[in-house]
């Protein structure tokens, strides 16, 4: 085994690591607003897969479209948590905004 197969495992592994975290959390979460938590974990083991193809393949198309999939997980990552927290929101209250009987204090601009 070649240092840059061992490095392209470590890598590897971590990114697996990181979206079997996500996953178990996923699992162990009752509330949806709980599960959202997991999703950073789950956006950043990516890179990771995509570290480790950089270093097995090195520049190649596969190692081009695993950053490809990297990069849009990251960046679609955040606005797919927020929809899903607005949209649970909306579910349970019929209004993402708050309630006047929440107790939640809003500055009107």
């Amino acid at each position: 085994m070649t240092a840059r197969s061992l490095i392209a495992y470590v890598l590897l592994g971590c990114g697996v690591s990181l979206e079997l975290v996500a996953a178990l959390g996923l699992l162990a979460m009752r509330d949806v607003y709980d599960r959202l938590h997991y999703v950073g974990p789950a956006a950043l083991g990516a890179p990771f897969v995509a570290a480790a193809v950089w270093v097995y393949e090195g520049p190649s198309q596969i190692a081009l479209e695993a950053t490809l999939v990297a990069v849009i997980v990251l960046v679609i990552s955040p606005a797919l948590a927020h929809g899903t927290a607005r949209a649970a929101r909306i579910s349970e209250h019929g209004d993402w905004r708050p309630q006047p009987d929440e107790g939640i204090e809003v500055e009107e601009p």
